[in-house]
């Protein structure tokens, strides 16, 4: 299509600003951005839709329309909802680079104008794909229950014999089509890459979608443009096809190592090496109106990310447990709708971190949309799963709290199979008769188990850290009731440093490796842990306040020492009799005998506590 055809259609809503004279480039496609540098994203010929978050001075409009020029993009459409209306310097810089320039009204949604674009340009190019794309987003547009991404899947296996699947990034199946093509990968037979299900549609073996989700991310990582070609262990080739959302990316961040970690992919099951470029064309098409239905379920996370962050907040800062219990209660039919009785609850503690370089954004909102996804059972299919998944962020960590339901009648009333009799598991999946596909991936009773936790993504999510990035997770014990919370808190974070103190891209650590005193600590109640420590602790610190005299320092070496006065000293740069000078003055102030096992144990868990 050419652009002057976004003039003829005043629901639109799109005014020009500038360009009449390249009134009739061609668009090829439609990407909405507001990242300060898309070029990576950009093939040439797109109308690039932004909403001007990127500009935050006037001589960022110069940057980024040079940017859009270079790339040689047919049109830049400016929404007015940001600023209230398109700034000077922009039409300016359009100006310079005959770059055409269009507002967009503040009621029309961009989505409007990728759906109009897109089918426009299918219904010039391609015949075949203008149904596909056209009968999808009538679907699409009546709301989740009439469309979603398995319906454009049906329309492609069925009107052009093309089998596909949408992964989200650790490789789970995010959308499967439920009617088989009669060609491609589906034939390859039972159990492997081409297995074919129940419903006679065509399914991925967990190998070959881990395989294909680390070569999706390690393909971004390194710049290179989809779609990208993977051929599996059978010979069977697949291609690869980003599906991104709006271009925010975690906390409107522009750095590829963190937005690609959150993006799902189009697979399908065919060569597009010798496609023409009008099928190309039309497939990142689809991927589009893909992401304008995740961007709408993304979207549908704010009330459980809001309800956790309020929960998270009340836990650190030490609000009474019936504080607590009572916002529990308000998440739990939130989460779990339908219970009956009030869920135990487990804490997973993620961290992303990155090496060398100019440091990206805080890893905090990159760490909540991956613990969003890996929570749910890699066997589950669909985003709804994650419903029942409640993810904050705090800094450069997040913190989910995963609901559990409680056996009615304790362990003793569950199934063979490990789940309640007609529950259904927090990371997705109903159960049956042999037990769902979530009790097999974590094991329902105990809850999520970090082993089995990082089996599902490191290999994938390993491709897509490699070279510079870490992510570390730690998982707490199951706690029953809002009195626990903390120390499960407590608890995560700790496996999650000890995750962090082995090799590895990706790592994990439970409750169950953490040592005895470790797991006791986090549990001890408020009022008692400032008490012990303070009986202990106070007169030293207020001895040091006065004079300087490093008693707190001196305790913590010579219980490292195990109580070896040469190591100690030596370890300080003392003298061994300034040494015993310090640990007699210790004694002196609190009465107690560093000489004694008891006494020495109560500093140490003192100094832990404090």
């Amino acid at each position: 299509m050419r652009l002057r055809a976004l003039l003829e259609t005043d629901a639109l809503g799109l005014r020009l600003l500038g360009g009449e004279e390249e009134l009739d480039r061609t668009v090829r496609g439609v990407m909405t951005t507001d990242l300060r540098d898309p070029s990576r994203y950009l093939s040439g010929g797109e109308l690039v839709l932004t909403g001007l978050a990127w500009r935050r001075e006037p001589e960022d409009s110069e940057r980024f329309v040079r940017i859009l020029a270079e790339a040689q993009v047919a049109g830049l459409a400016a929404g007015e909802a940001e600023l209230g209306s398109v700034p000077e310097d922009l039409v300016l810089a359009c100006a310079r680079h005959r770059l055409p320039l269009f507002s967009v009204v503040e009621d029309v949604a961009f989505a409007s104008i990728t759906e109009y674009v897109v089918r426009r340009v299918s219904g010039e190019r391609a015949g075949d794909l203008a149904a596909v794309v056209d009968r999808h987003r009538r679907l699409m547009t009546s709301g989740p229950a009439g469309g979603g991404p398995e319906v454009v899947l049906d329309l492609l296996a069925s009107d052009l014999d093309l089998p596909a699947w949408v992964l989200s990034a650790t490789g789970r199946r995010i959308a499967v089509p439920t009617v088989a093509a009669s060609g491609g990968p589906a034939a390859a037979g039972p159990g492997g890459a081409g297995a074919v299900g129940s419903g006679g549609a065509p399914e991925l073996s967990a190998a070959v979608r881990a395989r294909l989700a680390g070569e999706h991310l390690a393909a971004q990582r390194s710049g290179r443009r989809g779609p990208h070609r993977v051929t599996a262990a059978d010979g069977a080739t697949y291609s690869l096809f980003p599906i991104r959302s709006s271009g925010q990316g975690p906390a409107g961040s522009g750095d590829v190592r963190e937005t690609v970690l959150s993006d799902w992919l189009l697979v399908v099951g065919a060569d597009a090496g010798d496609w023409p470029e009008e099928r190309l064309d039309l497939l990142h098409g689809v991927t589009q109106l893909i992401a304008v239905e995740r961007d709408r379920r993304d979207a549908a996370r704010t009330v459980r990310r809001r309800l956790a962050q309020e929960v998270l907040e009340l836990v650190q800062s030490g609000a009474p447990p019936a504080e607590v219990a009572a916002r529990l209660r308000v998440a739990a039919p939130v989460l779990l709708p339908g219970l009956g009785t009030a869920p135990h609850w487990q804490v997973v503690v993620a961290r992303v971190e990155w090496e060398g370089g100019t440091p990206p954004a805080p890893g905090g909102p990159v760490s909540q949309s991956l613990l969003e996804e890996m929570l749910v059972d890699p066997e589950a299919t669909g985003p709804e799963p994650s419903d029942r998944i409640a993810v904050a962020h705090t800094g450069d960590e997040a913190v989910a709290l995963v609901p559990l339901p409680a056996p009615a009648d304790g362990p003793a009333a569950a199934p063979a199979g490990g789940a309640p009799s007609g529950a259904r598991g927090a990371t997705g999946g109903d159960t049956d008769a042999g037990g769902g596909a979530a009790e097999r991936a974590y094991g329902f009773e105990a809850g999520i188990h970090a082993d089995a936790l990082l089996a599902a993504v490191r290999e994938p999510l390993s491709r897509g850290l490699d070279g510079d990035g870490r992510l570390t997770l730690g998982v707490s014990a199951t706690v029953q009731s809002a009195e626990g919370l903390r120390g499960a808190l407590e608890e995560a974070r700790h496996a999650r440093r000890v995750a962090a103190a082995r090799p590895g891209r990706v790592c994990a650590a439970g409750h169950q490796e953490l040592a005895s005193h470790v797991l006791l600590l986090p549990f001890v109640p408020d009022d008692v842990r400032r008490a012990f420590t303070a009986r202990l602790l106070d007169p030293l610190r207020d001895y040091d306040r006065r004079h300087r005299a490093e008693l707190i320092p001196t305790l913590e070496a010579f219980l490292d020492c195990d109580g070896s006065w040469t190591r100690c000293a030596a370890r300080l740069h003392l003298h061994v009799n300034t040494l015993r000078y310090r640990v007699g003055r210790i004694e002196q102030l609190t009465g107690r005998d560093l000489a004694r096992l008891e006494d020495k144990v109560d500093f140490f868990l003192a100094l832990r506590m404090s």
